[in-house]
């Protein structure tokens, strides 16, 4: 594609060469540079592409875009300057791959918990109505019976290039619809720019990501972005913020909740270990519904999966009929099948909010002890570790503190803090930092009708420890101490 077709966007302040040149493809990676490239210079968190240019060019790049200054003598080689390179990139990635959001619904989630099992019970909803549709998330780039062929770099808002690249490939393979998670950090960064979303999603917030924020104001207002980029806001009324994210962006809504007059409501809930009974009220219609996965935060995220739906102008009885064929998502309230009848659930939370929802939820479910193994991960943020060590210990009849992904912190350290919590509200627990020893202690102490939770990490089959990826999966674990 023409140079100058791809910078129709970008407000360049400064361009030293020729722009009336093919570009055969983009990379901020100058590994993965080729003849006739552009390549953009990002910065991260760890790496400056800046300091990578001369890699790039001696690769095979043909232009290259930055936003400090730069010097360099190779006439044979464009130098564009912008403000932003990663705004520049979201916009360039875009052209590249023919505006691939206007020709897709573009549903996009945010909310400290509930993005992923929103975006599949999203899923599972449309294609029970047979239409095609993608997720975007955490746990990768899914499309039914098809290989993505791009590979996962971020753990949830793909970096723009990736993400432009996945939705051209959903539209090729006969996608009509995409379903992505929108993390604060993807937003910050700009990832999803020049995104044209027709439904956004709020589910809620809570304390998360402040090493990244530095304060629950700066979190919050990078979520409302996503509402200043979509046609229709689906919300979650019980949430605080809910008021100022409809008063403060242009978009239509769609709002949902339990405890408010919202336009989506669930009423008469009742549970079992297995299943979440409710009535869901929309208008003047009001319908029974079962669905196999318990939990109220379940109740939410079929509600905000009922808001998106009707948003995207299915008929609300045919939405009704297609809800109870969502299935469980891997490693989100996983009760792990087992010879031996032991109770078992693995779960994602790992955020103060998560935990202490999951562990409510837990009680409402178990006759006898609740068992909790989890850890918090290290290079993140540490003011959660404490407060999460007072909620499993206030919730549970007996916790094992663990490491999760420690990283370049000291897992001993990690757990100490986390014991913090635990001291104050006087819980039984121990400390184990062995992971795979943890859960062994917990299933060797359950009783028939008691319940272990082993939090943290869900479907991951990782742990980081250091800079190296380890095999660790904690339902592999489970199911081979149990047989």
């Amino acid at each position: 594609m023409n140079l100058n077709e791809l910078l129709k966007n970008i407000d360049c302040k400064m361009i030293t060469g020729n722009i009336n040149i093919d570009i055969k493809g983009i990379s901020y990676d100058s590994r993965k540079i080729q003849k006739d490239f552009l390549f953009v210079c990002i910065k991260g968190t760890k790496v400056d592409g800046h300091s990578y240019i001369k890699e790039a060019i001696k690769n095979g790049a043909a232009a290259v875009i930055v936003e400090d200054e730069v010097v360099f003598t190779n006439e044979e080689v464009t130098l564009i300057k912008v403000k932003d390179t990663k705004h520049a990139l979201a916009g360039i990635s875009n052209i590249f791959y023919g505006e691939p959001s206007k020709k897709i619904n573009l549903v996009g989630i945010t909310g400290t918990n509930g993005k992923t099992s929103v975006s599949y019970y999203v899923r599972d909803i449309l294609e029970a109505h047979g239409e095609i549709t993608g997720v975007v998330g955490t746990l990768g780039y899914e499309l039914t019976n098809e290989k993505i062929n791009v590979k996962k770099v971020n753990p949830t808002t793909p970096e723009a290039l990736e993400l432009q690249a996945i939705l051209r490939e959903f539209i090729d393979k006969g996608a009509k619809n995409a379903v992505m998670e929108v993390t604060s950090s993807g937003l910050l960064n700009e990832r999803v720019d020049f995104c044209d979303f027709n439904i956004g999603v709020f589910t809620n917030l809570s304390p998360d990501h402040l090493d990244i924020h530095g304060t629950m104001e700066n979190y919050k207002n990078e979520k409302m972005k996503l509402f200043q980029k979509c046609k229709i806001g689906v919300v979650n009324l019980d949430d605080n913020i809910a008021k100022e994210i409809i008063e403060k962006s242009p978009c239509r809504f769609i709002t949902y909740g339990i405890d408010t007059d919202a336009d989506i409501t669930a009423s008469d809930i009742s549970y079992t270990q297995t299943t979440v009974s409710f009535k869901v009220n929309y208008k003047k219609i009001s319908r029974e519904l079962k669905v196999n996965i318990p939990g109220k935060f379940t109740v939410y995220n079929i509600l905000a999966s009922i808001g998106v739906c009707l948003g995207l102008g299915i008929d609300i009885s045919k939405v009704l009929e297609f809800v109870p064929s969502i299935k469980r998502v891997p490693g989100r309230l996983e009760l792990v099948k087992n010879s031996s009848n032991k109770n078992v659930i693995i779960d994602y939370a790992h955020t103060p909010d998560a935990l202490e929802k999951l562990l409510i939820m837990a009680r409402d479910i178990t006759e006898g002890k609740i068992v909790t193994v989890f850890g918090c991960g290290g290079d993140r943020d540490k003011s959660k570790r404490k407060v999460m060590g007072m909620g499993a210990g206030i919730l549970s009849d007996y916790c094992i503190i663990t490491s999760d992904n420690p990283r370049t912190e000291d897992p001993k350290k990690i757990i100490e803090e986390i014991e913090d919590g635990m001291s104050i509200v006087n819980s039984k627990y121990e400390k184990i930092i062995d992971r795979q020893k943890a859960i062994e202690k917990g299933l060797s102490i359950l009783g028939d009708k008691d319940l272990l939770i082993i939090a943290g990490k869900g479907s991951e089959n990782y742990q980081i420890v250091g800079s190296e990826r380890i095999h660790f999966d904690d339902k592999e674990v489970v199911e081979r101490l149990l047989g």
